[in-house]
C-alpha cells in the first residue's frame, strides 16, 4: 500500500496486512459557486474553498515571492451547473419520471458542457493577467505563471504556510474571478502547491519486491485447524484461506449464471503495470477463470508519467492487477478498460475519470484509491463532483473503496471518513471478512476489522489477546458533505448526526469482502530477492481495494440481468432495496451475540521465505476500531453485501 506523501492519493490494497450538497433539485456540488450562490465583492466572483483550512494565521510565514512559480487549473462551470446536478439526480432516481433517460456524450456536452464563449472569455482573462495557457480541454484551462500574475488574476496574495513539517504557498484569502465570469468559472485548483511536484519521467520502474504468504492454509473457511495451537474465544481458530478465487466469490454473492456479457467496466489507478496482460491471462488459466477474448482487456494510458518516487509508482502495479483480476473473476465476460493516471495526484486522476466520461468508455467505474477527508478541499471536491454528475447523466456509475484504516483515528489521530468515497455522487464500498465453506457455500460475513495477537514463545497462549487494531474497512460520518436524499430513512440518526446537529453523509453504501485474512488470491509478476529476476507469483490480498472491484463486477452482472440497460449512479437503487432479500445484512457476530471469530496466520518475517523465520498470529474478525457492523445500516458495511437475490432484483 503506497503511503501518503503530500496530497498524493493512496491505493487501497492491503498488500502486507494481507463533497456534495444534498441531491435535491437544482443543488450544486460543494464548492461549486454560481452567480446566485457565490459571494460578490467589488465586482468579483468568490471561488469558495480555495483557501485551504491549514492556511492559518498561526502557520503563516509571510508573503510568497512574486516570482514564485505557480501551476493551476481553472475548471469551467459549463452551460448549466444547476441543471446538471438536477438532471443527474433525476436520471438516477427510480422514482423519477426521467429515470434511465440518459444522454449520450455529445448530448451531455451540448447541454451542460463549457461553451466556446466561456473558454474564450476565461482564456482572455487569464492571459490578460499575465498567466500562460498550458492546456485547454472541455473541462478546464491549465495555466502557469508567477505569484504576481496569480494575484492579478485571482485577487489574492499567496503566502507561505507551514504544514506537517513542510512549507507550501496558498492563497491568503479565497480566490475570486471577475463577476462577469460567474457563469463560466466553477473553481480553481493548484493555488496551493502541497500536491504539485514538477518532475516527469518517460519510464516506469520495475515491478515491486516479491511478497509471499506462508502456509499452512485453509482451502475454504475452516477446512484446516491446528489442535495444538491455543484456543481463542472458546474454540480453535482455523488457518486463513490461501485466497478465494472467482468461483468462490461468485457463489458467495449470487452470480448464478450471469457473467457480465455485453457490459464494460473501467478501472482507474495511477501508472500501469507493464505485465498486466500476461499476468491476468496466467492467473485466469491457473485459477479456473475463462480466458480473455481478444480485446477484452484494454488500456488507455498517458503519454508520460510524473511523481514516480512520491507516489511509489511500482506499488500501484499490484493495485491494477488486483482490480483487473477481481473484476474478471466475478464477471468473466465483461470487457475491462484500464485508464491509468499519469500520477497519483488529483489532477491526473481527474483526467483519467474525465477520459471515461468524455468517451463513455464504460458504464461502471471501479476506483481503489483515496485520501482522508481532512486533506480534501472544496475546490477539488467540486471538480470531482462535476465529473461524477457528468457521468451520472450518461448512465455511468462510480464505485470507490471506503478506506483501510477504520475510523482513521489510529492512522491520523482524528475520526474521519475518506474521500472521494465521501462524495454524495459515488457509491462508497466498505469491506467484510468472508467465510465461504465447503462446496462454495456462503457461511457468513463480519465487518472487516482486525486485531492481532502473536503466539507466545512457549506456544501456550496468544500474547496480549485479542491484540491491537491493525486495519479495517473505512466508514463513519462526513464532516463536510450533507446527507443525500437517498440515505434519509435508512441511515440511523445517531450516525447521520454523529458530528453535530446537521444530518451528514454516512459511509459506506454497500460492501463486499475486504479483509486480507479472508482475501482474494492474486497473481502478479514481481522482482525476486536478487533484485534482478522477475517472475510470476500468487499471494492473498485484501483491502477495500478488493471490495470495490468485486462490487463493480457484481454490478456488471446486474446490468446484464437488466438486459444491458445501464444502472448509472447506483445509490438511489441500492438504498431502495434496503431491507430486502437482495442483501446479506452483515453483523460483527453472525453466529450470535458473544461468539467472536478469528483465524490463524503464519507469515514470513521477511515477506518472502523462511530465511528469517516465521510468525504465527491470531487475527480476530469484526473488530473495526470504533465502527461496528450491526443489524440494519451500519458504517462498516452500509446496507450490506449482495445476497442471492441481488443480481436478479435488477431484472425488468
Amino acid at each position: 500500500m503506497s503511503s501518503r506523501r503530500f496530497r498524493t492519493l493512496r491505493a487501497r490494497t492491503g498488500l502486507v496486512w494481507a463533497a456534495a450538497l444534498p441531491l435535491v433539485a437544482g443543488a450544486l456540488a460543494l464548492g461549486a459557486p454560481s452567480a446566485d450562490a457565490a459571494g460578490h465583492d467589488g465586482g468579483r466572483h468568490t471561488l469558495l474553498g480555495t483557501k485551504p483550512l491549514w492556511a492559518t494565521r498561526q502557520a503563516d510565514e509571510g508573503a510568497t515571492a512574486g516570482s514564485a512559480d505557480v501551476t493551476a487549473r481553472v475548471y469551467l462551470a459549463g452551460r448549466d451547473a444547476k441543471g446538471l446536478a438536477a438532471y443527474a439526480r433525476a436520471v438516477s432516481d427510480p422514482r423519477s419520471a426521467a429515470y434511465g433517460k440518459y444522454l449520450g456524450p455529445a448530448q451531455a456536452k451540448a447541454r451542460y458542457g463549457a461553451t466556446r464563449d466561456q473558454i474564450a472569455r476565461v482564456t482572455d482573462w487569464l492571459k490578460t493577467s499575465g498567466l500562460t495557457i498550458t492546456g485547454t480541454t472541455s473541462r478546464y484551462v491549465a495555466v502557469k505563471g508567477d505569484a504576481a500574475a496569480v494575484k492579478r488574476a485571482f485577487a489574492t496574495d499567496l503566502h507561505n504556510y507551514r504544514k506537517s513539517g513542510h512549507t507550501y504557498h496558498a492563497p491568503s484569502a479565497a480566490a475570486s474571478a471577475p463577476a462577469s465570469l460567474a457563469d463560466a468559472v466553477l473553481t480553481v485548483t493548484g493555488l496551493n502547491n502541497a500536491p504539485r511536484l514538477a518532475r516527469h519521467h518517460a519510464q516506469l520502474p520495475p515491478p515491486p519486491q516479491v511478497f509471499r504468504n506462508s502456509g499452512p492454509f485453509s482451502t475454504y473457511y475452516g477446512s484446516r485447524t491446528d489442535k495444538n495451537l491455543p484456543s481463542a474465544y472458546g474454540a480453535k481458530a482455523p488457518y486463513a484461506v490461501k485466497g478465494y478465487t472467482g468461483k468462490q466469490l461468485r457463489a458467495a454473492y449470487g452470480a448464478k449464471g450471469w457473467t457480465g456479457k455485453g457490459v464494460t467496466v473501467a478501472i482507474t489507478d495511477a501508472y500501469a503495470s507493464p505485465t498486466i496482460s500476461q499476468d491476468a491471462g496466467t492467473y485466469a488459466a491457473r485459477n479456473g477463470d475463462p480466458g480473455y477474448r481478444r480485446g477484452q482487456l484494454s488500456q488507455v494510458l498517458p503519454k508520460k508519467y510524473s511523481h514516480i518516487k512520491e507516489c511509489d509508482a511500482a506499488g500501484w502495479y499490484g493495485e491494477e492487477t488486483l482490480d483487473v483480476e477481481a473484476v474478471h473473476a466475478v464477471a468473466p465476460d465483461s470487457d475491462i478498460v484500464y485508464v491509468g493516471g499519469a500520477s497519483c495526484m488529483d489532477d491526473d486522476l481527474l483526467d483519467s475519470l474525465g477520459k471515461i466520461v468524455d468517451g463513455h468508455l464504460a458504464d461502471i467505474v471501479s476506483n481503489s484509491w483515496g485520501d482522508i477527508e481532512a486533506n480534501q478541499t472544496p475546490d477539488v471536491a467540486a471538480a470531482y463532483d462535476q465529473v461524477f454528475q457528468q457521468g451520472a447523466v450518461q448512465g455511468i456509475g462510480f464505485y470507490f473503496s471506503s478506506g483501510d484504516n477504520g475510523d482513521e483515528v489510529a492512522n491520523t489521530g482524528t475520526k474521519q471518513v475518506d474521500t472521494p468515497a465521501n462524495s454524495a455522487w459515488v457509491t462508497a464500498v466498505g469491506g467484510t471478512s468472508l467465510a465461504v465453506g465447503k462446496n462454495d457455500t456462503y457461511q457468513w460475513e463480519t465487518g472487516w476489522g482486525t486485531q492481532k495477537a502473536v503466539l507466545s514463545k512457549d506456544g501456550n497462549s496468544w500474547d496480549g489477546f485479542p491484540g491491537a487494531f491493525t486495519s479495517g474497512a473505512g466508514g463513519g460520518t462526513s464532516k463536510t458533505v450533507p446527507q443525500p436524499y437517498y440515505q434519509r430513512g435508512v441511515v440511523p440518526d445517531g450516525l447521520a448526526r454523529a458530528g453535530g446537529l446537521s444530518a451528514m453523509r454516512a459511509v459506506p453504501d454497500i460492501a463486499a469482502v475486504g479483509d486480507p485474512n479472508t482475501g482474494f488470491l492474486v497473481g502478479q509478476t514481481q522482482t525476486l530477492p536478487d533484485g534482478k529476476t522477475q517472475a510470476y507469483d500468487e499471494y492473498r490480498i485484501g483491502g477495500t481495494s478488493l471490495a470495490a472491484p468485486v462490487i463493480a463486477g457484481i454490478q456488471a452482472l446486474a446490468q446484464q440481468a437488466r438486459h444491458g440497460v445501464a444502472i448509472g449512479f447506483a445509490n438511489p437503487g441500492i438504498y431502495q432495496r434496503y431491507g430486502t432479500a437482495a442483501y446479506h445484512d452483515v453483523t460483527d457476530h453472525p453466529l450470535g451475540a458473544g461468539r467472536d471469530l478469528a483465524v490463524v496466520r503464519v507469515d514470513y518475517n521477511n515477506g518472502v521465505d523462511t530465511g528469517e523465520g516465521t510468525t504465527t498470529s491470531l487475527r480476530s474478525l469484526g473488530k473495526d476500531s470504533s465502527l461496528h457492523a450491526v443489524v440494519g445500516y451500519d458504517d462498516v458495511t452500509g446496507v450490506g453485501t449482495p445476497g442471492a437475490g441481488y443480481v436478479s432484483s435488477y431484472r425488468p
